[in-house]
């Protein structure tokens, strides 16, 4: 996508007078977030099902140990110990299935609160605050799929008008910006 082809958004979280965070995203805009937010929920999966492990679920912990073989999911859910394998499992049982449904209700609440765009929504203080951890998620999913490192920067001059990730690079840089302001608003 060539820079006169990008949408013009006219993207704002500001905070509101009477509490909480007014939102306004461009149409366009609206169905890009639609769009990745679906994405993320599908990569998050569906919540464990009860039948797996009845005494772990009433407990709420998992019976999964292992970090997730796809990158971006490991990126969301990383080890909690690097030099100890066995801690580490633990950790991820104890905690991965409440992480996991938390980012689950995240992205729905930011799914729900979305809008098609275009109008001025008002989101209370726990709806701005999902938004802010899915948007998090959001950007660490795209950025492992797109390698992006700490040299930013160099990647993006390296990119040329031909490039497929183009598009990608840029929904990255709006998720970020989103983000930055999001935070401001907080703030």
């Amino acid at each position: 996508m060539s820079e006169d082809e990008r949408p013009e958004v006219a993207s704002e979280f500001k905070r509101s007078r009477h509490g909480g965070v007014t939102m306004k995203l461009d149409a366009a805009e609206a169905r890009i977030l639609r769009h990745v937010l679906t994405e993320t929920l599908e990569l998050l999966g569906p919540s464990e099902s009860p039948d797996d492990d009845p005494l772990a679920a009433a407990l709420g912990i998992g019976t999964t140990t292992a970090a997730p073989e796809d990158t971006a999911l490991a990126r969301l859910f990383p080890n909690g110990y690097t030099d100890d394998p066995e801690a580490s499992a633990d950790f991820r049982r104890y905690t991965e299935p409440g992480l996991r449904e938390a980012k689950r209700t995240a992205a729905r609440t930011a799914l729900a609160t979305l809008g098609e765009g275009g109008e001025r929504r008002l989101l209370t203080e726990d709806e701005a605050l999902a938004w802010l951890g899915t948007l998090n998620d959001m950007r660490l999913v795209l950025g492992d799929r797109l390698g992006i490192s700490d040299d930013w920067e160099g990647m993006v001059e390296s990119i040329t008008d031909g490039d497929p990730r183009l598009t990608l690079f840029w929904v990255y840089d709006r998720l970020t910006y989103l983000q930055d302001m999001l935070v401001r608003s907080l703030t």
